[in-house]
């Protein structure tokens, strides 16, 4: 069955996806290819909402710094997984296996399959509430066709990523100038950098963990795009394009429209900068509505192959089936309106999806050596205690220690406490 819906999707143009099985380096794609998959991700308005927020309550400096430190956490993070994945070819549920058992990666992907499904459905819900704010239109109808144009650009594979990729984040950068272009007409941009904030609701530690958490279900779940890279050196390339290079330009735009004093209702909205380019002539606006769809699209269609990769590899089925099961669910999560639980989505993934990631480095790249000769087992208990304490030491952080930055401290606990159960057991074993 397999083979036949293989040669279908061949014989229409479609490649085949590997859900399940590392990919061949004879389809392995090139650099730049790999690149703008990852490249185009982050480069998003929500990005620039994020980095507006910062600022308003930090400064342009100590948004600037939590910024540099976020992007630094997330591409050592990113960047080992994908390193991993580059090397090998296997997607992520491939490479939980290998760490939480042959049954027990059932648990950690479905989890990371269904939380990246919960952020598509956010930002679906957020291209129709930016529609309607802007132009007018309708949400729920704006929710239902960018529903449509999403899930036809993720069925299409990951090389319409990578296309979307290249789109998205050029016009991110030309639309992103073109709003401060219009900033400048009324504002003196030299004195961007002078703006302290309001002092108000957040903390370096918590704007670091915004940073990571953004991106943490797609970045733990990077081995679904990087495994197509030829190399783990070509992986940990691709990584950088979007840790920091597409990050930081994207959150420093946020950075600067509320610095200027361009933001509206900076404490909500951030450094959205749509409202800068509309009203000016029917090309600009048409460009901007555009834009929505292309730039919330990149997002979307990753997240989407994230969910669908790992649910297709879980019940062993295909990559473009759960690309429309799942994009119809996150539809109408997002027509309900998901994106009201937003706060408390990222504090989610800032405490509890860390930690898997980290335990899974410390696994495969730090204790590589073991991990190859060990046997197979049904569940590794060593792994989940340790994203448990580490999820753990999360959740103290986020309620009694938010200044330190949760998401971080949670990887740190997660795979030291990896490391000294895996240290105690070897000591165990040699003296028995």
């Amino acid at each position: 069955m397999s083979k036949n819906i293989t040669r279908q999707d061949t014989a229409i143009g479609l490649e085949q996806e590997f859900e399940n099985e590392a990919v061949p380096l004879s389809h392995r794609h090139s650099t730049r290819s790999v690149s703008a998959v990852w490249f185009g991700f982050p480069m998003i308005l929500t990005n620039a909402v994020f980095g507006g927020i910062m600022a308003y309550n930090l400064g342009f400096w100590r948004a600037i710094i939590a910024i540099l430190l976020g992007n630094l956490v997330l591409f050592a993070y990113v960047g080992a997984l994908s390193y991993l994945a580059g090397k090998t070819g296997l997607n992520f549920a491939m490479q939980a296996r290998k760490t939480f058992g042959s049954r027990g990666y059932i648990i950690t992907s479905a989890f990371l399959s269904t939380v990246v499904i919960g952020w598509y459905a956010f930002q679906t819900g957020l291209t129709g509430t930016i529609v309607n704010s802007t132009f007018g239109w309708n949400t729920s109808w704006v929710i239902v066709l960018a529903t449509v144009l999403y899930t036809g650009v993720t069925f299409l594979g990951v090389r319409a990523l990578s296309i979307i990729g290249m789109i998205a984040a050029p016009m991110f950068v030309i639309l992103g100038l073109a709003a401060l272009y219009f900033v400048s007409q009324h504002t003196d941009l030299s004195q961007v950098m002078q703006y302290k904030g309001t002092a108000g609701g957040i903390t370096m530690g918590i704007a670091m963990t915004m940073v990571i958490a953004g991106f943490a279900d797609s970045g733990t779940m990077t081995a679904d795009f990087t495994r197509w890279s030829q190399t783990g050196k070509s992986a940990v390339a691709a990584t950088f394009s979007a840790f920091p290079v597409a990050n930081v330009v994207s959150l420093l735009s946020g950075v600067v429209i509320v610095s200027a004093g361009a933001g509206i209702n900076p404490a909500q909205n951030g450094g959205d900068f749509l409202h800068l380019l509309v009203g000016h002539n029917v090309l600009l606006n048409l460009l901007a509505l555009l834009f929505v769809f292309i730039n919330l699209g990149s997002v979307c269609t990753h997240c989407l192959y994230n969910g669908a990769v790992g649910y297709s590899h879980l019940l062993n089925s295909k990559m473009r089936l759960w690309t429309i099961i799942l994009g119809v669910i996150g539809g109408v999560l997002a027509v309900i309106g998901v994106w009201s639980y937003f706060l408390n989505w990222l504090s989610l993934l800032g405490v509890a999806v860390p930690p898997i990631g980290a335990v899974m480095i410390v696994d495969l790249l730090f204790l590589g050596h073991i991990n190859s000769a060990r046997a197979e087992s049904h569940y590794r208990g060593s792994a989940f205690l340790s994203w448990a304490i580490g999820t753990v030491c999360a959740s103290i952080a986020h309620l009694w220690f938010p200044d330190f930055g949760e998401a971080l401290i949670g990887m740190i606990a997660g795979g030291v406490a990896y490391s000294v159960i895996q240290s105690m057991t070897a000591k165990k074993l040699v003296t028995a």
